[in-house]
């Protein structure tokens, strides 16, 4: 993609400014004539679509399929996506109910390849659907070229809410969440835990996913946390962390260098 979004500043301010203008930027990202040809070719030919296989052939058809549900780099990987979509999610064993990362699982419910005798690429409103999920996906890696922690912000506002509102238990949303890298990376700032947290074992990852949760917002309800204006103050708080993160990372590599020209200054004049 050729767009590249208008964001004028970094942290809260900037998220601020960029949901002002989501709407405009985004007309403007799917005027583009590569995100147009790939429209237009998903639209033309999905609909002859009829299995698993047929979709890993065509290159073009499986990068829209998969950066959809924000797959992108699974693009070389045919025989793993083939295995996912020809298995669907009906049967418990299947490779997408295995796998941690959900997308995996809505990419082959989206399909239908494994699930039904017709698979769903036959349906009124198909490429709709997915074309509506593949624009709001890019866009959002057009959003990260430019500022990578707004990207996560944006995941994060399009799947928390959803992971809330299901059925599921709330430490299976918790789970859910901790499975997935962008959202594990979005909860990690935003609660204030460091990334080392991702090599404890999972029930203890939970733990402390929750206990932070708490402490900083008096529950570890997941749907309580994003209900009203929680997931605005969610967003915050990790904006406002990464900017102090990376304002302290900066300060850090500024003295580093700054000792290091020093040390340059003393041992030339030492050698002179």
């Amino acid at each position: 993609m050729t767009y590249t979004p208008a964001i004028p500043t970094g942290g809260y301010a900037g998220w601020l400014i960029l949901n002002r203008t989501m709407a405009k930027q985004e007309a403007a990202f799917v005027q583009t004539a590569a995100y147009q040809r790939n429209e237009d070719y998903f639209r033309e030919k999905i609909g002859s679509i009829t299995s698993a296989e047929e979709l890993v052939a065509d290159r073009r058809l499986l990068a829209v399929a998969l950066g959809a549900f924000g797959l992108d780099d699974d693009i070389n990987s045919k025989a793993f996506i083939r295995k996912v979509l020809a298995e669907g999610t009906q049967a418990s064993d299947s490779l997408a109910n295995r796998l941690s990362d959900k997308s995996y699982f809505k990419l082959a419910e989206a399909f239908g390849f494994g699930d039904y005798e017709t698979p769903r690429t036959a349906e009124a409103g198909f490429a709709d659907g997915i074309l509506e999920k593949y624009k709001n996906r890019q866009f959002e890696v057009a959003v990260g070229a430019v500022n990578e922690s707004f990207r996560f912000a944006l995941t994060a506002q399009r799947d928390l809410p959803e992971i809330a509102a299901k059925s599921s238990s709330n430490n299976t949303k918790w789970y859910q969440i901790i499975g997935s890298s962008p959202l594990a990376s979005f909860m990690q700032s935003a609660l204030g835990l460091p990334t080392a947290i991702s090599s404890l074992d999972v029930d203890r990852q939970l733990e402390i996913y929750k206990q932070k949760a708490k402490t900083l917002f008096g529950t570890d309800d997941l749907a309580a946390i994003v209900s009203g204006d929680g997931m605005d103050k969610l967003i915050k708080s990790y904006l406002v962390r990464t900017q102090l993160t990376e304002g302290t990372s900066a300060t850090g590599q500024s003295a580093a260098l700054q000792i290091l020209q020093g040390t340059s200054t003393n041992l030339l004049s030492l050698l002179l």
